[in-house]
């Protein structure tokens, strides 16, 4: 939970710089990069992790890695975080930016599955229904499930919007069987 809090922090910290820039979207696409490089590469994690690197040699090895993609404030905000023997939290630093940024921006990310594979088109016209129901802009992940038969199941944070043509199978069936 203290992990928790203290990737918060910096989040927030991030965000002020990133507003104070117009960079938001650009900060956390970058906070989210440096974040999966850690993570993917062992060799990262553990130069970074390591008592026996020096915290100056990680920042300039940061610094560099990231020259000409990233402005300077954000590598000092990298430097800032390994002074501090904070690299560790960069994965929950990047996550927490993006819940921040979603609620600085009004949006939501949602999980939708359909039956069959969706056109452009009808991938739209469910983002715009979403964004007028949920009053927030919607960023939508679809995926197929074959066993739904028709309809939509929405996934938003922990609700669940059941509009699946199986579910309202399963309901008739219970009003069926249940009226004997």
């Amino acid at each position: 939970m203290k992990s928790t809090i203290v990737a918060r922090n910096y989040a927030e910290a991030l965000l002020a710089a990133a507003a104070g820039r117009g960079e938001v979207e650009r900060y956390g696409e970058l906070l989210h990069a440096v974040a999966g490089a850690v993570q993917a590469d062992e060799r990262i994690a553990l130069v970074l992790e390591s008592p026996r690197v020096a915290k100056r040699v990680k920042a300039r090895l940061l610094a560099e890695a990231l020259r000409g993609s990233a402005a300077a404030e954000f590598v000092r905000f990298l430097e800032a975080v390994v002074r501090r023997g904070r690299q560790g939290l960069l994965p929950e630093m990047a996550q927490e930016y993006l819940t921040l940024v979603d609620l600085r921006l009004n949006r939501v990310h949602a999980g939708v599955t359909v039956a069959l594979e969706p056109d452009a088109a009808l991938q739209k016209l469910i983002v715009q229904r979403l964004t007028r129901t949920l009053g927030k802009e919607v960023r939508a992940q679809f995926r197929t499930d074959a066993r739904l038969l028709g309809g939509v199941v929405v996934r938003v944070g922990d609700r669940i919007f059941d509009g699946s043509v199986r579910r309202r199978m399963s309901v008739l069936r219970r009003k069926v069987l249940g009226g004997r």
